[in-house]
């Protein structure tokens, strides 16, 4: 297995972080959310309710802004932080709310309110000919050009996902959404006994079989139409559930538990959040990212054992990876 000889985490940390300036910039310009929010604390639910905004985004963009040091949260409770109160409020001296005035015009920025707003994603990439990235990618020319840029970024997460990812046990290995195929491949080139499946629908299904290999197969199927096959000791969800909301994530989770056998392992390899949700900065940016392109967002480690303790998952490990990126294992009881 190559391995590269210098680090791309600042490199791929600036394309996840590039949605997290207009994000800001949204709240500013286009939601004045620091000098209300000074004027009335309050929790998630109550500052929907004070913005008319949704609580799949507001989530995102409080636990962004908690991660800037903008925000405290206390017992629930969303509070201002000085640096906010300084220089975000409307009535302070210091206020640089105009500084950040032309960006309300900026694509993003705009696409951001109504995502607060609807809770709906975004045109992928803002771009006003583009549909939303799930309906974007049934057409196989942006579906290549998507999973190409997957691929590019996942040679070096998967190297670093099969570095500490113990698998000695496992024998049969479904990557669910597994795009390409590119983490199921390099797993299975770091373990000579795995075989590993791709489960895709079509058009990715097609791409995936450009890469098949005597122990990497394609199985098609649409994981939330169909059940998850059985007959493998341990699935993969890589990259995959940051693009859900929690439940359809919590469904994901329970078909996944249902296929597997009794002390199947479960494997999610994201981006995770801290169980406090203040950081890592990193990980709270890149979901403001998902928040705009998808219909799902980063999930903290907390968050991620209470749901899969909710469909029967047990005996959890966290372990980093690479560029912020963890994985969370746990079997079936």
């Amino acid at each position: 297995m190559n391995t590269p000889k210098t680090d791309p985490t600042q490199i791929i940390r600036l394309r996840d972080s590039l949605y997290a300036v207009d994000l800001l910039g949204a709240a500013i310009t286009g939601l004045d959310f620091f000098t209300r929010l000074a004027e009335q604390p309050a929790d998630l639910k109550t500052i929907c309710k004070m913005f008319g905004i949704q609580e799949r985004p507001t989530d995102v963009m409080l636990t962004l802004f908690t991660a800037m040091e903008l925000l405290r949260q206390r017992n629930g409770i969303f509070e201002v932080t000085e640096t906010a109160r300084e220089f975000l409020v409307k009535n302070s001296y210091w206020y640089l709310g105009p500084y950040y005035g032309s960006m309300q015009e900026r694509p993003v920025c705009k696409d951001f309110l109504a995502v607060l707003r609807t809770g709906k994603p975004a045109n992928w990439a803002s771009y006003k000919d583009e549909k939303e990235w799930t309906k974007a990618m049934e057409n196989e020319r942006f579906a290549r050009t998507f999973t190409a840029a997957m691929d590019c970024r996942g040679r070096y997460l998967g190297h670093a996902l099969a570095k500490v990812l113990n698998l000695r046990g496992t024998k049969r290995l479904l990557d669910i959404a597994g795009g390409s195929g590119i983490y199921a491949r390099t797993l299975a080139e770091a373990n000579p006994q795995l075989h590993a499946t791709i489960l895709e629908k079509p058009p990715v299904d097609k791409i995936a079989r450009e890469g098949a290999t005597d122990r990497v197969g394609v199985v098609v199927s649409d994981m939330f139409k169909d059940p998850i096959p059985e007959g493998y000791d341990a699935h993969l969800f890589s990259n995959v559930l940051h693009d859900w909301d929690l439940p359809v994530v919590e469904k994901l989770v329970g078909k996944s538990f249902a296929a597997l056998p009794a002390g199947g392992l479960i494997i999610i390899h994201d981006a995770h959040l801290n169980a406090e949700k203040s950081g890592p900065l990193a990980v709270a940016e890149y979901s403001a990212l998902l928040m705009n392109i998808s219909e799902g967002r980063c999930y903290s480690v907390a968050e991620t054992e209470a749901f899969l303790t909710r469909v029967g998952f047990r005996d959890f490990t966290f372990h980093p990876t690479a560029v912020n990126r963890s994985v969370v294992t746990a079997r079936k009881s």
